[in-house]
């Protein structure tokens, strides 16, 4: 059983919303920010990075107060309106290959805590605590925690005909994208929503573990301020087949004194290899690897393919699971995902060529690619309490920041 409950969102004047709202500000080179943050006075970047020239000669209290003052700013000037009740909202994104579609609630610490909303990647505390922080000082969040859950024929339907009324945003972006949204206002909208998702047992977080968790650490810490909007976190709710899961692939630095061949060698005992030269090869399949390696490419088949599904397996036959097993911790001597700088990754999103020109240029001696996740494998590492590597996968849809403010 799950609950969602509508909000007082407070969302861009409709005349400035694709002023407003932009990627994520960790998306942007320093270049790219500058010139977003001079020429375009309405960007929500000016509120959450307002010290931009000086982010790195102010201390991070200092900076999450300018947040919270400069969205007073944008609220101020009228730049922000606020809902004057709950409501929901329906909320999609068209790029050049898809189409995404979800409903914009709040959803709840306690679902989120007694695993009713489920999740399958661990976080890392100080992040958590961080942005614990930053929630606590600003009093909001824009960035809603993304989750999924199963195909729905009624709420399909439902939004099909929702989909039929004049949306109360319709705007594009610079990178093709295009945005509609539509007010989910009526009692009986609102409560019928809330009865579908109540027959629904179980969600699972695609997008959004800390920013979930550190909700969860603020209601923890303040919910004896008695406000309920602390007892739930703003979400995009979809459905599973809606999404779409792309691979982290793997860079590494060194081969960790291996030469090429004698590499290649110690692969042999768990892949069978096949030299692909400068075709741009990808993993067609589960349990195919792609390298490239010395100017070639490379297809690895791993040899012990398991087809059990018990609990202990079903994270070791996860392909970042197996590369992390038999590659990169055994021959590479890379431990620590998170933290070893030998090792970086490239979104399955981006072409295989930036892979192989990092590599070329000879900052990086290996590339590895993987098959992607699909869905299935996510909900059964959630399902069994169990964690996927980090960085094992890159999900989309992504929700543009400013778009929706959901305040503490």
């Amino acid at each position: 059983m799950s609950k969602i409950i509508p909000f007082k969102a407070v969302r861009p004047s409709p005349d400035k919303v694709a002023l407003v709202t932009c990627r994520n500000y960790e998306d942007y080179s320093q270049a790219e920010l500058a010139a977003w943050l001079n020429f375009n006075p309405y960007s929500f970047l000016h509120v959450i990075n307002p010290a931009y020239v000086n982010a790195q000669k102010i201390t991070l209290d200092k900076r999450f107060k300018g947040v919270a003052h400069k969205y007073q700013d944008f609220k101020n000037e009228g730049i922000f309106v606020s809902e004057e009740n709950p409501v929901f909202f329906l909320y999609e994104i068209q790029t050049k290959n898809s189409t995404y579609t979800g409903i914009v609630a709040g959803t709840s610490i306690d679902d989120y805590k007694n695993n009713v909303i489920k999740r399958h990647e661990d976080t890392l505390q100080y992040r958590v605590e961080l942005f614990k922080d930053y929630l606590h000082q600003t009093g909001f969040n824009t960035e809603p925690v993304l989750i999924t859950y199963p195909d729905n024929e009624a709420i399909n339907s439902w939004i099909a005909n929702k989909k039929i009324e004049r949306p109360i945003y319709n705007y594009s972006t610079t990178n093709k994208e295009k945005h509609q949204l539509w007010k989910i206002e009526t009692d009986d909208e609102i409560s019928w929503l809330q009865n579908q998702f109540e027959l629904i047992p179980e969600l699972y977080i695609a997008d959004g573990h800390h920013r979930s968790a550190s909700a969860e650490l603020l209601y923890d810490e303040d919910n004896h301020l008695g406000d309920t909007n602390l007892k739930y976190f703003m979400s995009f709710l979809i459905a599973e087949s809606n999404v779409k899961i792309y691979e982290y692939n793997r860079i590494i630095r060194d081969l960790n004194g291996f030469s090429t061949t004698d590499f290649l060698e110690k692969l042999t005992e768990n892949f069978i290899i096949k030299d692909k030269e400068q075709e741009l090869w990808k993993p067609q399949s589960k349990f195919e690897f792609g390298m490239y390696l010395d100017g070639n490419f490379y297809a690895l088949f791993y040899k012990q393919e398991s087809k059990s599904e018990d609990k202990n397996t079903i994270l070791n036959n996860l392909d970042a699971q197996i590369l992390y097993d038999k590659v990169l911790q055994p021959l590479l001597a890379i431990d620590d995902l998170r933290n070893d700088e030998r090792i970086d990754y490239i979104p399955g999103k981006q072409s295989v060529l930036t892979l192989k020109e990092l590599v070329d240029e000879g900052e990086f001696a290996v590339g590895f690619m993987l098959f992607p996740s699909d869905i299935s494998e996510i909900k059964a590492l959630a399902d069994n309490n169990l964690i996927m590597p980090p960085k094992s996968t890159y999900i989309e849809p992504k929700f543009r920041s400013g778009l929706m403010v959901y305040e503490l």
